[in-house]
């Protein structure tokens, strides 16, 4: 038939390519398809598990956090195979075998907080690459099949004074990566050619503290549209240009969890205080044993480690703030060193009560500042919780919090569906919530994963304990759900 029809040959060609270029089982990124936490397969998924249970494989994949992703049949993950390497993995997605690993020595790393790992981020991965960033080796992109090191891009180490350190990882936009990094010192959003390397655009973030939250697409009337939560501020990029199309003041001190984009609106829950309080609390009594009200050079210094504290973080934060020069920050000092001028976000030195916690809606598409014209509805909720993403699915937003608090919300409205219930885990909470085959999937920090029915009373199918805490945000691809725990990587499925 095709022969007989040659105009039809080069359609089925194009659509041949769509299809092997965008397998419909792929997780790609954080999080799978645009960070929703959403598989869009058929599938059927178990719905009991264990560490030994439906367990189709398993590897030791050595201490981390940063989520599995699939790609083509090949799963990616990485690891600290002890304290100064760190491997990347790749097994068939299928049988476990795994097909090769590359590992690099990373000397001199800095002390991180216990709950996180220097192996904290996740790799991006299509057909043809697996793309990798590590705070000491920068962006890399490797060959699929063998490992290979295709290209590599050198980038700023970032430094971070709180000791959770580095967490971001990157996404996938048509032909380029896409990696923010929002730390103490040079926080900036890159946009990688794929194929190459080259920076296709950068643009710094000076006005942005410490931030986690990964860069989305909204898809507008306008065209596409690559969202970037950062501290007091929702922005718009041109996913192209990395040209600034709108902004959105509506945020607080710094983001965590990473938005969802749904028919052209972004939705945030969010929780953070005032940098003077946690500077106050995390830093004063650090060298001198007191507790005055007052940071000095020599508190950050001991509390971040003699010697490791860059110069140009003093100039770009402490110096700025020093108003009587004096070498302390005390009072309004300490907002004006750790926020920008123009950036004052969220709660200010000497509140009660710092911490402020939202869910929100923005719609997509406008330009320039938007916060009056296209902030949908912005609710204060007590229930929110600093890291685990919302769960967007239908008409409904799920939240979940330490202790396994969970919240609903109405997308269109903001309104809480019904009062807070607890799910039968009441456990800390790193992980996001997952969803395929008509299940919702919430991993806690003790090991057990919690199934729900996403029916309007969320009935809780089972809960299944795999053994070993999981901070990472599980994976769905091809009927199995891929659980990365501290130190394995398991496949599971009926």
């Amino acid at each position: 038939m095709l022969r007989q029809n040659r105009t039809t040959f080069p359609a089925f060609l194009l659509v041949l390519s769509i299809t092997c270029s965008l397998v419909a089982a792929d997780w790609p990124q954080f999080r799978g398809p645009n960070c929703t936490g959403i598989s869009q397969e058929e599938a059927s998924l178990p719905e009991s598990f264990s560490a030994t249970e439906n367990v189709v494989w398993s590897a030791e994949v050595g201490d981390g956090i940063g989520s599995p992703v699939v790609a083509a049949g090949r799963v990616f993950t990485n690891g600290m195979i002890d304290e100064q390497t760190v491997g990347l993995f790749c097994y068939d997605a299928g049988t476990g075998e795994e097909l090769w690993r590359k590992t690099w020595q990373t000397p001199g790393l800095m002390e991180v907080h216990a709950t996180n790992s220097h192996a904290s981020t996740t790799p991006a991965a299509d057909a043809e690459r697996v793309y990798f960033y590590f705070k000491t080796l920068g962006m890399l992109a490797l060959d699929a099949q063998t490992g290979e090191v295709i290209w590599r891009q050198k980038l700023p180490r970032p430094f971070f004074v709180f000791k959770w350190g580095a967490g971001m990882s990157p996404v996938l936009y048509q032909d380029k990566v896409i990696f923010c990094q929002d730390d103490d010192l040079a926080p900036a959003i890159y946009a990688f050619d794929k194929q190459t390397g080259e920076v296709v655009w950068k643009e710094q973030r000076s006005e942005m503290a410490v931030n986690y939250s990964h860069p989305v697409i909204c898809r507008t009337d306008k065209g596409d549209e690559l969202i970037v939560a950062g501290t007091g501020k929702l922005i718009g990029y041109d996913p192209d240009t990395g040209q600034r199309l709108w902004v959105a003041k509506t945020l607080l001190r710094n983001i965590k969890t990473t938005p969802v984009c749904l028919n052209g609106t972004i939705y945030i829950s969010l929780q953070s205080g005032g940098i003077a309080n946690q500077w106050l609390v995390s830093v004063d009594q650090a060298d001198t044993g007191n507790s005055d009200g007052k940071v000095s050079k020599a508190e950050i210094q001991a509390f971040v480690g003699r010697d490791k504290v860059p110069q140009e973080f003093y100039e770009r934060t402490f110096d700025r703030g020093d108003d009587n020069e004096d070498g302390l920050l005390e009072g309004d000092e300490l907002d004006k060193a750790f926020l920008f001028p123009d950036n004052f976000a969220g709660a200010k030195f000497g509140d009660e009560n710092p911490a402020d916690e939202y869910v929100l809606a923005v719609r997509g598409g406008g330009r320039g500042d938007v916060t009056q014209t296209h902030v949908l509805w912005k609710h204060r909720t007590k229930h929110t919780d600093h890291i685990v993403s919302p769960f967007i699915h239908g008409e409904r937003m799920l939240l979940v919090k330490g202790g396994g608090i969970t919240t609903l919300f109405d997308v269109e409205t903001g309104e809480a569906i019904r009062p807070p219930q607890r799910i039968p885990n009441a456990s800390q909470y790193f992980a996001s919530p997952i969803y395929g085959d008509g299940k919702i999937f919430i991993a806690g920090e003790n090991g057990r994963v919690v199934v729900l029915q996403d029916d309007p009373e969320l009935t809780v199918l089972s809960r299944n304990d795999m053994g070993e805490g999981i901070v990472a945000t599980p994976a769905i691809s091809d009927g199995r759900l891929f659980i990365r725990t501290r130190t394995k990587l398991y496949a599971i499925g009926e």
